[in-house]
């Protein structure tokens, strides 16, 4: 975080804690938000001033209410206004004169309006500008912070913890309190609800929540963003301490357009957000529902050293279902060692299962303690990583014998303390969650979460997983970088085509590009002229070659006849090269045609993939990788990343797309080099990275072989002026286009 962005983020700090705040149209009507806010800043036991500020009222529930900001003792550090859109302008331009720090701003009427109301949210910015007043809003539910007492959105029965929330959405952030209440939950820190976010965005929020102490982690409903570059660096800045749990909504075409209307907001395409965010470390959910178990987990339980989970459950059901969740995320079930079976072999009936998934066999039906026991063994054992409790734990009293209750209790203790001291997570399930019995209570109280859905459980433990890999390999993460003799060589190949005003690469210029950064290409005769051919050495017309045309005004070669395969010897060369002359001549008349390539024909013991590049309007320069052929047109099974790319990004890009196994080597292929691969996207990103001038990058195919790749088609379109150019998701949407 720099300097100016921590400093913003303490004055945030300070705004959210505030010694003294005025509720700006409150309200004697209890079902005006006006008087929602100023009673329950009363009545939950806020610790500073209060001062409620209408003309018309001269005292609202005991307090003391003013007719005008100007006449409110002192300069309160927080102002709620609740006043209507209209008067935005005057009551900000009197909060800076009173020398108010922040306002949450709630009423609604601006951009998400239309270009009257974005006027009027451009006035009232400027106006909060001119008194360095830093705006919450316009159109949020408003905020709260339980450290400090303060709920100025109304909402009930709220109790402090450990969870922050930032939201787009009243609705969203509505539905994770009335969750938090109504289920087993550790309790809040602060929410923000995030609004037209005219001047305080994501980014800025994240930078509160990361300095604000009484956070542990945060959930965010996110629609879209307007500064997407600035949010990841501020992603990775918390994540490095913190975890971020998001559910991004707008994932479909219909979603976006809902996204759009309800906020205003510019929500991209899910593949893009999905990938970068993964590389920022943001841990994402695929259900709304997921978001604040999954962040409560976090917020809770220490990290991990793997993925390796032992299954403790009182039923065979319970532990056949908790394995199959976990194998469909690809987490493994931990191999006990003998000395554990041994031990919990000494502890259960002949009965139970000794091998991973652990079933009691009913022994813990008449004494509930049989669990501690077991856990005891489980988390001691060096082949465990996190310990899953599943079954009906925390409910023996309301099933079999009240009496158990007390044993329930004590196992619920010995349960946290055993945990704690491992330093291991353990997360609960429970049929009975929904009942919150005292035990189930106890263990939240203790700091350890507890679910009513083994499948929430597990998404839970992919959740410790996956952010315990990525803040352990944050350490000791690289990059390449696209500096020295091979920049400058690249530099002369794009300032020779932009001097010529052209806005694309010819291919032998952009295969040169690539050469420059030392990136494997085949060997390739550039010839200018038909009579060219008459020039070749007898070792070109002993083998298959391919003819591809080169003209700067025609781009898919395919689409124009360009491409001639599986050529030999002079006579074929020649009539191939007539047939792409003609065929050019009818796709684009006026198309200056500037020879033809000639390659030898790669080997079919391949395997092909597609590299891209494009400059997203959100997100910046982002490198798409997917396999090539079907798996691009069809499937369209490609991930992204922001640039610059980390070798660790790199290998997680592999990982990521659907079809990974095919790159292992299938039906007779060899598998591919993955090492090698690897290196050229890092040289792809060294590249990009250190010449903007390059708007759009397309490597299609590149064949992967057992050892080395080929890049045999390269595609490079400029920037005439140095600016972002099409959005990924165009680029998504033009994916079969690239295939050529």
């Amino acid at each position: 975080m720099n300097q100016q962005a921590k400093t913003s983020a303490q004055e945030l700090l300070a705004s959210l804690y505030p010694s003294s705040l005025m509720v700006v149209g409150a309200s004697a009507d209890p079902g005006k938000r006006g008087y929602q806010a100023v009673q329950a800043l009363v009545t939950e036991g806020f610790q500073g001033r209060i001062y409620p500020v209408n003309p018309r009222l001269e005292q609202l529930l005991g307090l003391t209410c003013y007719p005008e900001i100007a006449a409110v003792p002192g300069a309160p550090e927080l102002a709620l206004v609740c006043t209507p859109a209209a008067s935005l302008p005057e009551v900000l331009d009197a909060c800076g004169r009173k020398g108010v720090k922040t306002a949450v701003v709630l009423a609604s009427g601006f951009a998400e309006v239309g270009a009257a109301g974005q006027a009027l949210q451009n006035l009232s910015l400027a106006v909060a500008r001119n008194w360095g007043l830093r705006l919450i809003g316009p159109n949020t539910s408003g905020v709260f912070n339980m450290h400090a007492a303060m709920n100025l959105v109304g909402y009930r029965d709220l109790r402090p913890g450990p969870l922050g929330i930032l939201s787009q959405s009243g609705n969203m952030a509505l539905s994770l309190v009335t969750e938090g209440t109504l289920q087993l939950h550790s309790g809040f820190s602060s929410y923000i609800g995030v609004g037209n976010a005219s001047d305080l965005a994501f980014h800025d929020y994240l930078d509160y929540f990361l300095l604000d102490q009484g956070t542990g982690a945060l959930a965010a409903y996110i629609e879209g963003l307007d500064a997407g570059q600035a949010f990841l660096q501020a992603a990775r800045q918390f994540t490095a301490s913190k975890p971020l749990v998001v559910y991004k909504s707008g994932r479909s075409a219909s979603g976006q357009k809902a996204a759009k209307s309800h906020t205003g907001a510019l929500a991209g395409n899910y593949q893009v957000a999905r990938g970068v965010m993964r590389q920022a470390g943001v841990v994402l959910v695929n259900q709304p529902d997921y978001l604040l178990p999954v962040a409560e987990a976090l917020a809770t339980q220490p990290l991990v050293k793997g993925g390796r989970v032992a299954v403790l459950a009182d039923g065979g059901g319970h532990a056949t279902i908790a394995a199959d969740a976990l194998d469909s995320l690809g987490l493994p079930l931990a191999q006990l060692s003998a000395a554990s079976q041994k031990a919990l072999a000494a502890c259960l009936p002949a009965t139970a299962s000794l091998t991973n998934p652990i079933d009691v066999a009913g022994a813990t039906d008449t004494d509930p303690e049989v669990f501690a026991r077991c856990a005891e063994i489980l988390l001691a054992d060096p082949g465990v990583d996190q310990l899953l409790l599943v079954g009906l734990f925390g409910g023996y009293a309301l099933r079999f014998d009240p009496q158990l209750l007390i044993a329930e209790r004590q196992t619920a203790l010995q349960l946290a303390d055993l945990a704690r001291a491992s330093g291991k997570p353990l997360l609960v399930h429970s049929l009975y969650a929904l009942y919150k019995p005292e035990p189930l209570a106890l263990l939240v109280e203790e700091g350890f979460p507890v679910f009513s859905s083994i499948e929430v459980a597990v998404a839970a433990v992919q959740a410790l997983t996956d952010y315990s890999a990525y803040r352990f390999r944050e350490a000791t993460d690289d990059y390449l970088t696209g500096e020295g003799e091979a920049s400058r060589r690249a530099l002369k190949i794009l300032d020779g085509a932009r001097f010529e005003g052209r806005s694309a690469l010819l291919e032998p210029e952009a295969k040169q590009l690539l050469k420059a950064f030392e990136v494997q290409l085949p060997e390739e005769l550039w010839l200018r002229s038909r009579e060219d051919l008459q020039q070749l050495d007898a070792a070109w017309l002993t083998q298959p070659l391919a003819m591809k045309l080169v003209s700067q005004d025609i781009l898919h070669k395919s689409d124009a006849g360009g491409v001639e395969l599986n050529l030999l010897g002079l006579e074929d060369l020649d009539a191939a090269w007539q047939r792409i002359e003609l065929s050019a001549a009818k796709y684009a008349a006026d198309a200056k045609l500037q020879g033809c390539l000639l390659v030898p024909m790669a080997s079919n013991q391949a395997t092909e993939v597609i590299l891209g590049v494009t400059r997203d309007s959100q997100y910046g320069p982002l490198l798409m990788f997917g396999l090539g052929g079907i798996f691009v047109e069809v499937l369209e099974d490609v991930v992204f990343r922001a640039l610059p790319l980390s070798r660790a990004d790199a290998w997680d890009m592999l990982a990521g797309i659907r079809s990974a196994k095919v790159l292992e080597g299938v039906r007779g292929q060899p598998p591919v080099d993955k090492s090698a691969l690897v290196e050229l996207m890092l040289k792809v990103s060294a590249l990009v990275t250190a010449h903007p001038e390059i708007a759009e990058m397309d490597l299609n195919p590149v064949r992967c072989y057992r050892e080395g790749y080929k890049v045999l088609d390269a595609r490079v379109l400029l920037n005439t002026q140095r600016a972002t150019s099409s959005s990924a998701l165009e680029k998504l949407e033009l994916l079969p286009e690239l295939v050529h």
